[in-house]
């Protein structure tokens, strides 16, 4: 007998952390949740067979901001079962679960798959999109920056700050203090800086002649190749955006090269993919 449980963030979670170690290697939401940024924005439904969690589908609740209106987009995300439990129909039984209980309380509901699994989900009405890359030129530009600390409060306080200014370079945003913070934790904590003269967060990292551009976060008037040219180093060239630019001057836009990678929407709600080349930002992804 199987029991249904929706985790909150007053529960114990032990199971379902064990379940995502399990299954996502890399996945530590424990160490998330003890951080305290764990909020009832991210709502994982899991099964159990007894005190062991077998399958879950999360959902993440995201403020979408687009062309100035403000939308609620559920992300599905750690869609997972353990192995001795698949063919049970398990997580079909959570995924229409979910998609009954918010198809009317949002505006949209979209997942990113892998390669494994792109069959699974237009069986419960998603169909697949084209998200688009962007990138810019660089120029080497003078000025100062310095790496911040998420362990350090003063610098944990000016992330927050200008996380809460938000992306001015982006048509679309997506805020969700607690998601990005996780990505902070586990994949870009080593890639956060501020940049005096523009007073910017940037999270940036280098890759040859490539610089990756997670986000930018500023309220002062500039250019954001302008806040780049000063995180640019002697290689770089280009700039790989990690959002969609509000302008497309000097950018180039093209079909999304990311492997092992799969935008969904559920059909019948909100799609700006439908007639956008639009791409959800990089530290919005659960």
């Amino acid at each position: 007998m199987f029991s249904d449980k929706i985790l909150s963030s007053q529960n114990t979670h032990d199971g379902y952390f064990l379940l995502a170690k399990t299954i996502f290697r890399r996945l530590d939401f424990d160490k998330w949740y003890r951080s305290g940024y764990w909020d009832e924005r991210f709502i994982p439904y899991v099964l159990y067979d007894g005190d062991t969690a077998v399958s879950s589908v999360g959902v993440c609740l995201n403020d979408v901001i687009w062309k100035g209106e403000t939308k609620l987009y559920a992300q599905l995300s750690t869609v997972m079962t353990l192995p001795e439990y698949e063919g049970r129909g398990l997580n079909r039984w959570l995924m229409e679960r979910v998609i009954n209980e918010w198809r009317d309380k949002c505006d949209a509901i979209y997942l990113l798959s892998n390669d494994s699994v792109v069959d699974y989900y237009p069986k419960f009405g998603f169909d697949e999109f084209t998200e688009y890359d962007f990138t810019m030129p660089i120029i080497k530009t003078d000025g100062e920056y310095r790496k911040l600390n998420i362990e350090y409060a003063a610098d944990l306080n000016l992330i927050k700050a200008k996380y809460e200014i938000s992306n001015p370079f982006a048509e679309i945003k997506v805020k969700n203090y607690s998601q990005f913070m996780f990505h902070c934790m586990f994949f870009v904590a080593e890639d956060i800086y501020y940049i005096e003269k523009y007073d910017a967060v940037a999270i940036v990292r280098h890759d040859g002649k490539k610089m990756i551009c997670c986000d930018v976060f500023t309220d002062k008037s500039c250019q954001l190749g302008d806040i780049l040219g000063v995180m640019a180093n002697g290689e770089t060239e280009y700039a790989y955006l990690g959002f969609t630019p509000k302008s497309l001057a000097g950018c180039t836009a093209v079909e999304s090269q990311e492997e092992d990678n799969h935008l969904f929407v559920l059909s019948g709600k909100e799609n700006i993919f439908k007639d956008n080349k639009v791409m959800f930002p990089l530290l919005s992804r659960a």
